[in-house]
Formats: C-alpha cells, sequence, structure tokens
C-alpha cells in the first residue's frame, strides 16, 4: 500500500480504535502531514524505536509500540528464553505508562512473563533489573532527552545492555515480518496477572540498586567531614531521577541538597524548559537562580530517564558557576577513580577505561598515566556495556570506568548503560574530596588541564526532517565518502577511518588497513596536532551530527582552535 492507502486503512478498519481514527480525520486534506505519517514504517534501529507520538504508521503509538513488541518475543521464542521472562520499565513521557502496559500484555499473550514497574523508573534501574531478576531481555519506554512531542522503545538483552550485533539485526529482521497489526498478540491485564504472567516491581529492586551503588563509593569518610559545609543543587527536569538521586546521597550522608522546585515532580510536558536536556544550558537556568541563593557548591542536572548527567561548578577565583561538557564531567570522574584506587592499593594491573570513539583524547593521556588500558568503541553505550560481557566472557581486563561525550558515563558493573544516578554520586564524591582540600571541581578541571593538556571538544547537530531531510543526510555522507579534504583549520589529516567500509587509509602512505569495529555510517578524520573530525548520521533522529576535538595551549587558545575546526567541518560538509 502506498501512505495514501495506509492513511485510509487506519482510518476504517475495526482494529483501530476512535481516537486514533479522530485524529487522522483531523488531518484530512493536509498532504504533507499524511504522507509523513504514513510514507513508511517507525524504523525499529539498532536500539529500538524513537518518534514523535500520534497516529500513523511512522509514528509512536500503541499500535506501533506492539509491532515492535511482537517480533521482539518471536525472537525470544527463537532463542527459547520465554521462561526467563522480560524486564519493562518507563519514563515521565506522555504515554509512557500506557506503551509500557501494552508491551507487557503483548509479551504476556505471548507466554513470556513480563516484570513491569510500578510507575516510573531510571533507565539504569531496568539495566539493573535485567540482571538482578535473570531476564532474557528488557524493554524500557523513552525518549531520553528528546522534546516532549517524542517517545522511544528501548531493547536490553540478558546481559543487561542494549542489544548489539547479531542480535539487534535479527530482532530487527523479526520485528520486520510482522506486517499484519491484527495479527499481533495481545491480552487484558486482569488475564495476564490471573496466569502469572504480568507481576508488578518496585521497591525490593529500587533497594537493591541503591545498595550496589553505595559500595561503589571509595572514601565515605570524606563524605562525611564535608557533609555539613557542602551545597548541591540538583533538578531531576520532570523527570525519573527525583527520588534515586536524593535517596543516595541522602543516605551517604550529603544533608545539604536543594531539589529544584519547579522541577521536581514527574511531568510529560515539560513545562519549564524547551528541550529536557543537561547538555543544552538553558535546561539550568532555575538551578543556578536556586544555587546562587543557596551558595551551591555544585549543580547537577538529570535528563528524564536519569542516565544523563549535566554539570556546574563554581570557579573559586571569580565565583561564577561555570559549565562541564560530558567530557570534563567524565574526566573527573574517570581521574579521581584511578587517583584514589591507586593510592589505597586497589588499581587493578588488568584494569580498562572504555571511551567512544567521539569522546575526549584526554582519556588516553590519562590512561596512560596509570598504566590502565584505554579501549575504544563505537558511539553508542551499548558498545561499553558489551565490553563488560567479553572482559567477564574472557577473563581479560577489570572494568573501571566507560564514558561517551555526551554527557553519559557508568562506574560499576551493576548495570550495563550509563547511569546518571551513579554519576551524580561519584561526582558528589569527587566534589567532596576536593572540598576537603579546598577546591573546587571547577579547579580540579583546571588542574587536570593544566596536567595532561588543555583538550576541548564540540558538537553540532544538523536536524533535516521528513523525506527530504533523509535523502539530504544521504547525500551529504556520500559527497564527504568519495573526498577527503587534505586539511581542517590549516590542521592536516593524517588519517581517514570509514567505518562503514571498515578502512583506515593512512594519507601520507596511502596504506589501508580495517578499523577493527563493527560497521557503522561514520567518518572519522585523524588530524595533527591532537586534533580531529566526525561525522555520523543519528541512528534514531532525523539528523547528522558532527564532532570535533582539539588540544590547545589554554582554556582561550582551545576555544578558538575548537570554533575554527567547527567552522571548516561544517563548510566542508556543505551545512
Amino acid at each position: 500500500m502506498d501512505y495514501r492507502e495506509k492513511y485510509a486503512f487506519w482510518c476504517t478498519d475495526s482494529y483501530f480504535d476512535e481516537n486514533t481514527k479522530a485524529e487522522l480525520r483531523d488531518i484530512a486534506g493536509n498532504e504533507a502531514e499524511i504522507e509523513d505519517r504514513f510514507y513508511k514504517d517507525l524504523s525499529f534501529g539498532t536500539g529500538g524505536l524513537r518518534g514523535v507520538i500520534g497516529a500513523g504508521t511512522n509514528r509512536m503509538n500503541v499500535y506501533t509500540v506492539r509491532r515492535a513488541t511482537q517480533g521482539l518475543a518471536n525472537f525470544i521464542r527463537m532463542e527459547q528464553g520465554q521462561e526467563k521472562g522480560v524486564a519493562i520499565a518507563y519514563d515521565s513521557r506522555r504515554m509512557s505508562p500506557e506503551f509500557a502496559d501494552e508491551a507487557a500484555r503483548c509479551m504476556a499473550a505471548n507466554g513470556i512473563k513480563a516484570y513491569i514497574f510500578e510507575s516510573l523508573r531510571p533507565t539504569p534501574e531496568l539495566s539493573f533489573a535485567v540482571r538482578e531478576l535473570g531476564c532474557i531481555a528488557g524493554i524500557v519506554i523513552t525518549a531520553s532527552h528528546n522534546p516532549p512531542e517524542y517517545n522511544g522503545y528501548k531493547v536490553y538483552w540478558e546481559d543487561g545492555a542494549q542489544i548489539t550485533f547479531p542480535k539487534d539485526k535479527e530482532i530487527i529482521s523479526e520485528v520486520n515480518k510482522v506486517t499484519d497489526f491484527a495479527a499481533v498478540k495481545t491480552m487484558t491485564r486482569e488475564a495476564a496477572e490471573d496466569a502469572g504472567l504480568y507481576q508488578v516491581i518496585g521497591k525490593e529492586i529500587d533497594d537493591r540498586y541503591i545498595e550496589e551503588l553505595k559500595k561503589l563509593i571509595l572514601h565515605p569518610e570524606v563524605i562525611r567531614s564535608v557533609a555539613d559545609d557542602m551545597t548541591i543543587v540538583y533538578t531531576p527536569l520532570h523527570g525519573t531521577g527525583n527520588l534515586p538521586v536524593r535517596r543516595v546521597l541522602r543516605e551517604l550522608g550529603f544533608r545539604k541538597v536543594y531539589v529544584v522546585p519547579e522541577q521536581e515532580k514527574p511531568d510529560g510536558d515539560f513545562p519549564t524548559v524547551s528541550y529536557p536536556n543537561p547538555e543544552d544550558p538553558k535546561a539550568f537556568a532555575l538551578a543556578l537562580a536556586l544555587a546562587e541563593k543557596v551558595n551551591a557548591d555544585i549543580v547537577l542536572a538529570t535528563d528524564p530517564d536519569a542516565d544523563r548527567l549535566g554539570v556546574y561548578a563554581k570557579d573559586s577565583a571569580t565565583g561564577e558557576y561555570m559549565p562541564f561538557t560530558g567530557n570534563m564531567s567524565g574526566m573527573i570522574i574517570a581521574e579521581y577513580i584511578l587517583a584514589r584506587r591507586k593510592e589505597n592499593g586497589t588499581l587493578p594491573e588488568n584494569g580498562a577505561l572504555v571511551k567512544t570513539i567521539v569522546t575526549t583524547d584526554m582519556a588516553d593521556v590519562i590512561a596512560e598515566n596509570y598504566q590502565v588500558k584505554l579501549i575504544e568503541v563505537l558511539t553508542g553505550f551499548k558498545y561499553i556495556g558489551e565490553q563488560i560481557k567479553f572482559f567477564e566472557q574472557q577473563h581479560s581486563y577489570e572494568y573501571l570506568f566507560g564514558m561517551e561525550e555526551s554527557y553519559g558515563c557508568l562506574v560499576g558493573t551493576h548495570a550495563r548503560d550509563k547511569d546518571a544516578c551513579v554519576a551524580v554520586m561519584a561526582l558528589c564524591e569527587a566534589a567532596a574530596w576536593c572540598r576537603s582540600r579546598g577546591k573546587t571541581l571547577w579547579d580540579q578541571m583546571i588542574e587536570l588541564y593544566e596536567t595532561y593538556g588543555y583538550f576541548r571538544e564540540g558538537l553540532e547537530s544538523v536536524t533535516l526532517k521528513g523525506i527530504d531531510g533523509s535523502q539530504r543526510i544521504r547525500d551529504m555522507m556520500e559527497r564527504m565518502r568519495g573526498c577527503a579534504p587534505e586539511a581542517f583549520a590549516g590542521l592536516k589529516v593524517l588519517e581517514v577511518r570509514d567505518y562503514q567500509e571498515d578502512t583506515v587509509r593512512d594519507m601520507r602512505t596511502g596504506v589501508v588497513r580495517p578499523t577493527g569495529l563493527p560497521k557503522s555510517n561514520v567518518l572519522y578524520y585523524k588530524l595533527e596536532n591532537n586534533s580531529w573530525c566526525c561525522a555520523r548520521p543519528s541512528g534514531t533522529e532525523p539528523k547528522i551530527k558532527f564532532y570535533m576535538g582539539i588540544r590547545g595551549e589554554n582554556l582561550e587558545d582551545s576555544a578558538k582552535k575548537l570554533e575554527e575546526l567547527r567552522a571548516a567541518v561544517l563548510e566542508y560538509a556543505g551545512v
């Protein structure tokens, strides 16, 4: 069927509810809207679904959620994992509870027990629950930090990490085989509960999760020594972080924790922010105002599903609150862990730090300084979680820390995805250690720059919606793939990595070698002077992302060089 036929079918077939039909009748005559809703099925990518909420095949709704769940259930049965069950969590977004319930009832109808959280929970707690309950898979309903009109559906496997190759491709294949919405299985919640296939979970998993986090503290006595003096401002940005973050900080002894009242309660409309993303400085407006009022040491924000953490801290020289990128906060935590564990004699000889290919090169220098293995993976925290599985299977390395530039990191192995709750805890311990020595986190960041180099990184996201936008992104990548420049902003290109073609070309010698990583539609340019840039279309959103990193002489020099590189990359891409 073409998009017009699909639209007519959804408007008339008895399978679809009246609210869905009414929503579609309201757009009758709006050809562009009808086309956008029905020109394709919402893609089930390597991580799951993500899209705008609404009626249509290219939207997040109960029907597309059921279809995805049926495909996943079919795969679970093929793997003979139905006896283990599936854990399901959801965040504060619109329709999240409804989508979670639909997924649970579809699983139950397929004879697979669903363990569904009683109310919203952070994504990392879902990762923890999968392994804690011995499930074959997990589902979390979230669109992370996207605008309010979005929701999503992410799939985890039994190791607690998001699905990776080959299972991601196999699950996608099973989802794509589900072409008839009416063939999807479902049942009532009451019938599922009576059959023992729908179990509500909550406090017991919360308690175990928090206990695992608290085990990761290295110096509880340092926290106790400054607990009465150190002030923390925190905002969950209307998401899932409020209760677990406040609980773990309270149980560790931090007494002066102020939560932004306007952003404390869950709200899928995110009324106080245009974009609930801790990467966006505007999301911190209320938190910074409260920080000035209470004279806070650090200001923290987690995104709606509490897997990303944004940070501000005082510059003791000026009294100003300074923003941290995800690279900066990740390096603060990583260096703190490595330094303290080296001091107390618990840094293992086979320790490993894991980062993505677009994460700061300061990680490489820090790893070398502490003589731990630095492992680089493709963009996406699922690849960091996968490394933990490999370490355990191969008895090769001991995982110490993992991070990506987009404000996500993981301390410990209780979860296999980025965890803002444990990041808050680790960063507050590092801040307490700094305070006990008369300095702030920002002072500590400057010390890291002075010690390891002024590494600075940037990101430019270009959104191109619709059919034309998708084609423009493909054309952009094809054009760049066909012709590498000799230099960006005066920085010579030393090598070009094409992860889709699995090639690394040395631009000086012409020698080509494999990347050693799975195939992915990513172009990476290694430049002289510890600089680099990268182009990567998003797998879940209608955008292409350009990453870049440099090493400067000081803050001003690094900022200038980064801006020059940013401009050169965008000009080359034709943006």
